[in-house]
């Protein structure tokens, strides 16, 4: 069997199991097994499958990522994602539109806490989608801004999959934080001007300004941030400030999210233990992704197919820039069938070497962390472009109201904002690099 042949049979086992709705980690790991074992014999593969799960899982790196998750589910149970809308909505309530902004500000402040982008979705819904319909808002423009708002749970940092990203490509985390906050700023400032443009626009989505004005701001509600910009603080200015690595950040972030929900006295024992449960099996799926993905990638490796595209590529003469916009557009494909974490650990081994074989111009490392900003860009919009839209799917289903067509018609703006910002990173990438000049 060629190659080419061995290939196509091992993504044709995956997308069929995936087909039938096999779990995603389940199919990656199954057609890698076939492949790996029609290539290598079973007791090769057996001695793979054993030396590779140990090393996997015996990684330092990786206890950063149950640490992150459970910091956001000690926010999410803890009620600070409640004190972080009123207090947005205190300041932007009395525009047009403001309330819908708010949930964007709020989304941004506890995604910076949070890293996952289906919990920032589902959290912040809980608390502004009833505020947001009570004032007059449609269900296209909320759910919309919500499933929007959600996603930069993943492009503020703490990022689970900017995390695995540099996992995978052995780069620095905090590099890669740095990298990433500019444009997640650039991000939740583009929502909001969505957000200004379409209520203007478009009539009777948001009603008019001072009609439903927000609560006045008050030194309660500017308290109730407070332990968001604690935690931000001690975590990212530790990194930062070289007294702690990643990890221990995310341990340090993780005990003052539990201490701040006790002091709000908003976590019981049930709570407590729904964190752990929650965490636990966030990171059981995740660790089982990356098995999955292993195997089928080192399947992959041995056909020598991926080098052998790498060196097509290479010989093709094209712009650097216009195999990073195809590569991108690949993504915004793949994510209608697979979610983010699956792409990630499914093709960056394939794309990272062909990306750091280009010229761009720039150091090495800066082209990896750049690279990595445009995928975790391209990842956001797939969590809300149709068919799929992971994030649209979970505020719909909280808005039980609003038909799944009226959401899709609510992200239009916000996809318009992602293609803006995403070509402006593309064309300029000092500004995803900024940041990261100033660390050491």
């Amino acid at each position: 069997m060629s190659a080419l042949s061995l290939t196509a049979m091992i993504f044709g086992i995956m997308l069929g199991l995936m087909v039938v709705r096999t779990p995603i980690a389940i199919a990656m790991f199954v057609a890698g097994a076939v492949g790996y074992v029609v290539q290598t014999g079973w007791l090769p593969f057996s001695n793979f499958l054993n030396n590779q799960a140990f090393a996997r899982f015996a990684s330092y790196d990786l206890s950063v990522i149950p640490l992150f998750i459970l910091m956001g589910h000690f926010a999410t149970q803890g009620g600070i994602s409640r004190a972080l809308f009123q207090f947005a909505a205190a300041i932007m309530g009395r525009f047009k539109g403001g309330l819908a902004m708010a949930s964007v500000l709020a989304s941004a402040a506890f995604g910076a806490i949070c890293g996952s982008s289906v919990a920032t979705s589902a959290t912040i819904t809980g608390v502004a989608l009833p505020e947001m319909r009570r004032h007059g808002y449609s269900g296209r423009l909320a759910t919309g801004t919500l499933a929007a708002g959600g996603t930069l749970g993943i492009l503020i940092p703490p990022s689970v999959p900017l995390v695995i990203y540099a996992i995978l490509t052995e780069q620095n985390i905090a590099k890669l934080f740095a990298a990433a906050m500019v444009p997640g700023l650039l991000a939740m400032v583009g929502y909001m001007v969505a957000i200004g443009v379409y209520v203007r626009l478009v009539p009777g989505q948001a009603p008019e300004a001072g009609a439903s004005p927000g609560e006045r701001l008050t030194w309660r509600s500017a308290l109730g941030i407070l332990p968001i910009a604690v935690v931000f603080l001690m975590v990212f200015g530790g990194i930062y400030g070289g007294f702690f690595t990643p990890t221990e950040g995310a341990a340090v972030g993780a005990a003052l999210t539990f201490v701040a929900a006790l002091l709000k006295r908003e976590m019981t024992w049930e709570k407590f233990k729904k964190c752990f449960y929650a965490t636990a099996e966030s990171s059981a799926m995740i660790f089982l992704i990356f098995i999955g993905a292993d195997l089928m990638n080192s399947a992959l490796a041995l056909t020598q197919v991926p080098n052998q595209l790498a060196s097509v590529v290479g010989g093709w003469g094209l712009s650097p820039v216009l195999v990073v916009t195809a590569i991108m557009l690949f993504y915004v494909l793949l994510g209608a069938v697979m979610d983010e974490l699956s792409m990630l650990l499914l093709t960056i081994p394939i794309f990272f070497p062909m990306i750091m074989g280009l010229d761009f111009g720039m150091p090495k490392e800066s082209v990896a962390i750049w690279f990595g900003i445009m995928v975790l860009m391209t990842v956001g919009f797939g969590l809300l472009a149709p068919p799929v839209g992971l994030n649209v799917y979970v505020v719909n289903s909280l808005a039980k109201d609003v038909p799944i067509a009226e959401s899709y018609r609510g992200v239009v703006p916000f996809l318009i904002s992602d293609v803006i910002r995403t070509t402006v990173l593309l064309l300029f990438p000092g500004i995803s690099l900024w940041l990261v000049q100033y660390i050491g």
